[in-house]
């Protein structure tokens, strides 16, 4: 009988290919197998519906049509055909086992993403028959890691963006992470944190401390918490806060390690500074015997060490009772003190005074208090600020010097001459009773010189003496100029020598005084007439500038008033800046920054205003006569506005210095400025305009006011200079006069002319300083 091989083989294949479609098919997964060349064969159920394959689609029954080895890529999402068509050709041609993901087109047009496993089936004789795959629908899963990736991404950019170095490390300390700003901070590289390469970064004298805080940490499992020093890429060390804590797992396991380092540098230095502040203010208060206490309506508050010392309190037993420290006080003041206190409360005041203590053991202090309360805006008193000082080696030695002094001047007042003394500042400090014929009273505190009536006319014969005097020399019987006790002139014959204390310390100058008037009589006359004119000048010269200057209230008030009211809001700005938790403290030093500003701004307005109505001789100094028009147009400016009056000004630049007193070329600059604005009073506002003006001149350097008012007739032109002669209904008459006294004085010219269309032209002409031609 002849047997049919292959027809046998080919049942058997054909039985075994239909029990393997069978297995497949009731598999909980996408199945599928392929010809030995790669070319889909069979798909299962489920992975048939999945892709929509109609009911006698050949890869539902295994029929191989001469499908291609990758004619099912299509079926891919289009980003991961090329991908997955480069990963069959190389299982292919190797002939192993394979793992791929990729996105599947699902019957309703939509990706999702799928896990395939594929090993290839062979025959006993190695030969490869099929290759048999499952696919798992792995999208959830898909989306759960991008999910996982994008929050990781997300903590990540937070924990770089979080202003500090952020890092974390292993159970046992090793780094595990650090954030990139701490890597760019420290210029270091992660692999040169490990294995204690961190201690490149703590500053050396730190080190110790922070390694000790932390293997606590690690051993005990607590927070770590500490302060150190850390070195910057460049070099420089910083201050930073840095904390630590452990992640446990759900049996309570230390898992990782998270810290936090922020930069403190800024406020560690402000915090040092601040505590030598108050050592200093310590050691201050200790040198100079002065407390410092603070105190409400029932309780002291705060009391300095230097406060225990001087009422005998014991620091150790704490603050005492308000009651303990008034029986400190001496029995005969303190009524007159708890009064002064009431008072000052009352009236919202601070106050001063002098009183005096007496401690346990009968030792009696003069002390000097100062005290300020502070009150709430609803008028409530918050506390009293108070400072005490002891005075009582002062007031001894005060009242010891008054018993030598009655003694020396029951010596004096015998002899014909006088006794005076003057100290460093060379002002009289003791005087006996006879000196210049009148009490001493009026003299003390008064230099030697500011009741001479020669320094002026006889400058050289006080250099001389200046000189004597700042050398230390002793001098005999120089002879000036004085006044006695009815006013009258009187001449003076001194001899001194210098005083120096143990230490070689000049102290001043001790010596006597003789009247000598009768011998200078008549010299004294003729210098006394000379003297009353030029002080009658003077005076002419000095009410002139006060009376304009009275003019211009309103705007010295404005002046004035900006920067207190500014500094008022940079103090209140630093009490709430102080009052924060914690202290702003850099906030506070600018506000004090501004407040100190603010005040020299004030005091600089305060100081022109008394330069400009001071009464002084006249002086020849180099004067920028540009800056002393600006700072009389800065005085005039709100009498300007209050009448409409635009001021310009066209200063030339690169103008020498001109020889003079300063003051009183403002006085003649205010005196023109001022009368130009009254002036144009009646004419409109949009006319009100004043121009002032300089420029060089062959002989000096010209100024020019020039106004837009009504003008003047030319009958006016010739007598406007004269004393007394005035245009205005209520003027004396006399501002213009003394503005060409004062120029003339200063070898210059003043004069006026008209204004071309309308108004007036001052001019005046003030000499170029020596020094600015050589």
């Amino acid at each position: 009988m002849t047997v049919d091989v292959d027809g046998k083989k080919a049942e058997e294949q054909s039985r075994f290919l239909a029990q393997l479609q069978a297995a497949l098919n009731v598999l909980p997964a996408y199945t599928w197998y392929a010809a030995p060349s790669g070319a889909l064969t069979f798909v299962n159920k489920r992975t048939a519906d999945y892709l929509a394959l109609p009911e006698d689609h050949p890869l539902r029954f295994g029929r191989h049509v001469g499908a291609q080895w990758d004619d099912w890529v299509p079926l891919l999402h289009p980003d991961d055909q090329e991908g997955a068509r480069k990963y069959w050709s190389n299982c292919l041609r190797t002939g192993e086992a394979g793992e791929h993901n990729y996105r599947v087109r699902s019957a309703q047009g939509d990706y999702r993403w799928f896990l395939t496993r594929f090993e290839p089936f062979r025959a006993s004789d190695g030969a490869l028959l099929l290759w048999i795959g499952a696919t798992l629908d792995i999208e959830e899963l898909k989306c759960a890691e991008d999910a996982l990736r994008e929050s990781e991404y997300k903590l990540r950019q937070i924990i770089e963006t979080v202003p500090g170095l952020i890092w974390s490390t292993a159970p046992d300390g090793e780094p595990t992470h650090l954030n990139q700003r701490l890597l760019d901070y420290s210029g270091m590289q992660f692999e040169d944190y490990l294995h204690g390469g961190w201690k490149a970064l703590v500053h050396p004298d730190d080190f110790p401390g922070t390694a000790s805080a932390f293997n606590h940490a690690i051993q005990t499992g607590t927070s770590y918490q500490t302060v150190h020093r850390l070195r910057r890429a460049d070099g420089e060390f910083r201050w930073y806060h840095v904390r630590g804590e452990p992640l446990r797992d759900r049996q309570g396991r230390i898992i990782q390690w998270y810290g936090l380092s922020v930069d403190i540098d800024e406020a560690k230095k402000a915090e040092d500074r601040l505590r030598r502040s108050e050592a200093h203010l310590a050691e201050a208060q200790r040198l100079s015997h002065t407390g410092a206490s603070a105190y409400n309506a029932t309780t002291i508050l705060y009391w300095s060490e230097e406060t225990y010392r001087i009422f005998g309190f014991d620091p150790r037993d704490g603050i005492p009772c308000q009651e303990a420290v008034w029986q400190r006080i001496h029995p005969d003041d303190r009524s007159r003190v708890r009064a002064e206190v009431e008072q000052a409360q009352n009236g919202k005041g601070g106050f001063s005074s002098e009183f005096r203590i007496v401690l346990p053991d009968g030792t009696v202090k003069y002390l000097e208090s100062i005290r300020q309360p502070v009150f709430s805006t609803n008028g409530e008193l918050i506390e009293v600020i108070a400072t005490q000082i002891d005075v009582t080696e002062r007031k001894l030695a005060v009242e010891a010097l008054r018993k030598s002094e009655a003694k020396f001047r029951d010596y004096a007042e015998t002899a014909s001459d006088w006794f005076w003394e003057i100290g460093p500042d060379y002002k009289f400090t003791l005087l006996t009773e006879n000196a210049f014929g009148a009490p001493a009273a009026h003299m003390l505190g008064a230099a030697w010189w500011d009741h001479a009536f020669d320094l002026e006319t006889e400058p050289e014969k006080w250099r001389l003496v200046w000189a004597t005097l700042d050398s230390r020399k002793p001098f005999r019987d120089f002879v000036y100029c004085s006044v006695d006790g009815s006013g009258a002139p009187m001449y003076v014959k001194v001899s001194g020598k210098p005083v120096f204390d143990a230490n070689g310390e000049f102290r001043g100058y001790r010596g006597t005084g003789t009247d000598v008037t009768a011998l200078r009589t008549v010299e004294a006359e003729a210098r006394e007439n000379e003297r009353r004119y030029r002080e009658v000048q003077l005076e002419l010269e000095h009410a002139n500038r006060v009376a304009t200057t009275g003019q211009l209230t309103a705007s010295i008030t404005h002046e004035v008033n900006q920067p207190i009211t500014a500094a008022v809001t940079y103090a209140l700005a630093a009490r709430r800046f102080i009052n924060a938790e914690p202290p702003n403290l850099r906030e506070v030093d600018d506000a004090l920054s501004l407040i100190v500003k603010e005040g020299n701004r004030a005091g600089e307005v305060v100081g022109r205003i008394r330069a400009l109505i001071k009464k002084a001789p006249a002086r020849k100094d180099a004067v920028e006569i540009n800056d002393a028009i600006l700072e009389v147009i800065a005085l005039t400016r709100a009498e300007a506005a209050n009448n409409g009056v635009s001021v310009r000004t066209q200063l030339a630049e690169g103008l020498p210095r001109v020889q003079g007193d300063r003051v009183q070329l403002q006085q003649v600059l205010l005196n023109l400025i001022i009368n130009a604005v009254e002036a144009m009073r009646d004419v409109g506002e949009d006319e009100r305009e004043l121009l002032i003006s300089t420029r060089s001149e062959p002989d000096g350097v010209s100024v020019e006011v020039r106004d837009s008012g009504p003008g003047f007739v030319p009958a006016d032109l010739d007598r406007l200079f004269e004393a007394f002669y005035t245009t205005k209904s209520s003027g004396l008459g006399l501002g213009l006069s003394i503005c060409r006294s004062i120029i003339e004085a200063h070898n210059g010219r003043l004069w006026a002319s008209p204004n071309v269309p309308r108004g007036a032209v001052f001019h005046f002409i003030a000499p170029a300083h020596p020094a600015a031609s050589s």
